[in-house]
């Protein structure tokens, strides 16, 4: 975790949000309960890059929220994203940012449970995107994982969770899961990893 103050400076010395992202990164803080969950423009130009670099044709993101991780793994990629989003009521505001983002052809949209739609997508997965509820991390993994091709990526957010994962004291279902997953994960000899500890940690796993 860094200071607000040197995430800030990296901000200002990183490429600019474009104005529809701008405009849904204030539509969702003004409107929606936890804001927060938002990915923000460092992670959004982050997920954008790493599909530039990697140049996945088919990615799954679970958890969609408003939309703003979805649009950047869209921009950064010539191929198709399907997200997955549990709550039907961000349908509105979800496909209204995709259409002003101009990949709303790339993008397919899934409401309902992960677990229950993730069986139904007869695809192979360059890049899964994991940001959802944090119990159910590792059950995502081991949906996925027969799903994603060799050299696919499974990315999940969240992997410090504010840092409780290393706080000490009783820790709740979401901090477990995260920690379940972190060491889950760790232990696979199937994948290659890195804990990024950038923003709220990400767990980038490579299959091998």
């Amino acid at each position: 975790m860094i200071s607000e103050e040197t995430e800030r400076y990296c901000e200002l010395h990183s490429s600019a949000e474009p104005s529809f992202l701008s405009a849904l990164n204030r539509e969702t803080h003004l409107t929606q309960v936890y804001p927060r969950m938002i990915s923000g423009p460092m992670q959004g130009l982050f997920l954008r890059f790493l599909c530039n670099i990697i140049s996945p044709q088919k990615v799954l993101e679970i958890g969609t929220f408003t939309g703003y991780s979805t649009i950047n793994l869209a921009m950064g990629c010539q191929g198709q994203v399907h997200t997955i989003e549990v709550n039907p009521e961000l349908e509105t505001i979800i496909r209204k940012y995709l259409k002003e983002s101009g990949v709303e052809d790339r993008v397919h949209l899934h409401f309902g449970e992960a677990l229950n739609i993730i069986p139904t997508l007869a695809e192979t997965w360059d890049l899964v995107y994991i940001d959802a509820d944090k119990p159910n991390y590792l059950a995502y993994y081991r949906m996925v994982f027969p799903l994603v091709r060799k050299g696919g990526w499974i990315i999940a957010d969240n992997a410090l969770w504010d840092g409780k994962v290393i706080s000490a004291g009783k820790k709740d279902k979401e901090t477990l899961g995260i920690i379940e997953y972190n060491e889950f994960v760790q232990k696979d000899d199937r994948v290659e990893n890195l804990l990024l500890p950038f923003r709220d940690g990400i767990m980038m796993a490579r299959k091998i």
